[in-house]
């Protein structure tokens, strides 16, 4: 069964910085995309940075230049680096990836998989 781990979130100070990871596991035959969403109190998921199907990297405009999206595709992990950290990054960061599983015979129809949440508090 696939799984996605985040790790990372915590309490930061505004200007300071936290990284971010999430690593994928189970019978992976391939990744599609990977990429990082968060959702603030109160308000809708939004999408933050990650790597769609043609494999560059996107950001969100709220985050751009501030974050780095990374990938080691060996080790089936992501992470974010978060700088210039503002008291509005203040959520719950998801991760989440489009996999195609490995079955045992034949691989699966690519499936969206969500992590479990890291929270990012940026306060002084």
């Amino acid at each position: 069964q696939v799984q996605l781990v985040e790790s990372g979130g915590g309490v930061v100070q505004p200007g300071g910085s936290l990284r971010l990871s999430c690593a994928a596991s189970g019978s992976i035959f391939n990744i599609h995309t990977m990429g990082w969403y968060r959702q603030a109190p109160g308000k809708q998921r939004e999408w933050v940075a990650g790597f769609p199907i043609d494999g560059n990297i996107y950001y969100g405009d709220s985050v751009k230049g501030r974050f780095t999206f990374s990938r080691d595709n060996a080790k089936r992990t992501v992470s974010l680096q978060m700088d210039s950290l503002k008291p509005e990054d203040t959520a719950i960061y998801y991760c989440k990836a489009e996999i195609v599983e490995w079955l045992g015979s034949h691989p699966s129809t690519p499936q969206g998989y969500w992590g479990q949440g890291t929270p990012v508090t940026v306060s002084s």
